[in-house]
């Protein structure tokens, strides 16, 4: 089992997640982080650093969800690590409880 970054992380993207990872396995977009399954080791250590709620263990991703498994396993072949942890975006307040922001995800 593997964690996934939800639709709650686009727009926001905090980063307190990265600073606990002891495997680096997160990536980083332009508005939205995701985790690479073939590095992440399940340790839950970023599950309660996320502000917004955004990461699940695999198998308790909510329903609606679930698209956000493939989304993180694709986007983690592309996008390159973040190590580091960074200020969140400008507006992520704002973001961070709006729902339906597929659309909103910049590749």
């Amino acid at each position: 089992m593997t964690y996934v970054v939800t639709e709650r992380c686009i727009r926001c993207k905090y980063t307190d997640c990265v600073d606990v990872c002891p495997v680096d396995c997160f990536r980083e977009g332009p508005n939205f982080l995701v985790i690479d399954p073939e590095e992440c080791i399940d340790c839950t250590l970023c599950v309660a650093e996320c502000p917004v709620e955004a990461i699940y263990a695999e198998d308790d991703v909510p329903a609606d969800q679930k698209g956000y498994i493939a989304l993180n396993a694709e986007l983690a072949k592309v996008w390159k690590p973040i190590v580091e942890r960074k200020d969140a975006l400008p507006d992520a307040d704002h973001w961070a409880r709006v729902k339906g922001k597929l659309g909103e995800l910049e590749r």
